[in-house]
């Protein structure tokens, strides 16, 4: 999909275009083939550079070429298919070329639908370098947010799981450690594409905006901070629900096993008085009574030996 938006002069508000001009900003969310040659021609940003973002695996990442910057970074995005929220990353593109500002990337995402929305104050977008300080902020709180969602989930998910061990819950959690892994993973990568954003001279910075950068450093690293807590508690929370599950699983059998010796001794006793030989008390009308006997005796003092060895 591609839109083209513009900011006029004096004004805080989107104006939707219907053609690229210099000075638009143009947003694409997925575009085909001939949107992203459309853009090409318009902007004369090469298609290797529009398709970088376009790629899942595309690490974060700052490139210049021909006069055209190239900031790739890492966002958060919810898949809500599944019965529960996956959380995971995928890079997004920004291009500064001339009198264009242009976003890639392959679905909608709330990073910039927030400011497509009016959701974000004070933003401009003829000035460029506060508009790329200003979505990159954005994009931290964003992962700030769908970190205390993971933390909120996990208590939940842990709440159930102490009543009932069942397989959905532990594979949620494992979504959950993975999604923190991404997270953490892309956090730093974004860290050190602000650090290089920071000291680039192909982009102009502007004393006015420092402050905006300095929010992006805080809000990024105390991202990085929480992810990086919330994985090792993960991480030692399924280590635990791994060896209360290995612990159950070995009561269950020793129980097992108890129940079996139990059941055995009455089994081997009246196999002997079943053979087809002649056995004691054959002929009597209490030998049944005896060999009843007989099993409770040996049976009694075995249950009482496995009762205190606490095998039950």
């Amino acid at each position: 999909m591609l839109n083209v938006y513009s900011m006029p002069a004096q004004s805080r508000e989107l104006k939707t275009l219907d053609a690229i001009e210099a000075g638009a900003w143009i947003n694409l969310e997925n575009p085909s083939d001939k949107e992203l040659e459309e853009v090409a021609r318009a902007t004369g940003v090469g298609e290797d550079m529009l398709k970088a973002a376009l790629d899942e695996e595309e690490r974060a990442r700052i490139e210049t070429d021909e006069g055209n910057t190239l900031i790739i970074v890492d966002i958060p995005i919810i898949d809500d298919s599944a019965d529960w929220y996956v959380y995971s990353t995928l890079p997004m593109g920004i291009i500064t070329a001339g009198s264009y500002f242009i976003t890639v990337c392959l679905r909608d995402t709330p990073v910039l639908g927030d400011f497509i929305k009016g959701r974000v104050r004070n933003f401009d977008v003829n000035k460029r370098t506060r508009f790329i300080y200003q979505i990159l902020y954005r994009n931290a709180t964003k992962f700030l947010h769908c970190l205390k969602q993971i933390d909120k989930t996990s208590m939940r998910v842990q709440q159930t799981l102490h009543r009932s061990m069942k397989n959905k819950e532990l594979i949620q959690l494992l979504d959950l450690e993975k999604a923190l892994v991404y997270f953490s993973t892309s956090l730093n990568s974004n860290q050190v594409v602000i650090d290089r954003l920071q000291a680039m001279n192909t982009i102009k910075h502007y004393e006015e905006d420092n402050e905006i950068l300095e929010d992006v450093i805080i809000e990024n690293k105390q991202a990085i901070e929480m992810a990086t807590i919330y994985r090792d508690i993960m991480s030692g929370t399924m280590d635990a629900f791994a060896s209360v599950i290995s612990n159950n699983q070995n009561i269950v059998m020793k129980f097992l096993a108890a129940f079996t010796i139990i059941l055995t001794i009455p089994t081997i006793v009246a196999s002997l008085w079943g053979m087809n030989v002649g056995v004691p008390f054959e002929g009597h009308i209490w030998g049944f009574w005896v060999v009843v006997g007989i099993i409770v005796a040996i049976t009694v003092p075995v249950l009482i030996i496995m009762i205190k060895k606490k095998m039950f």
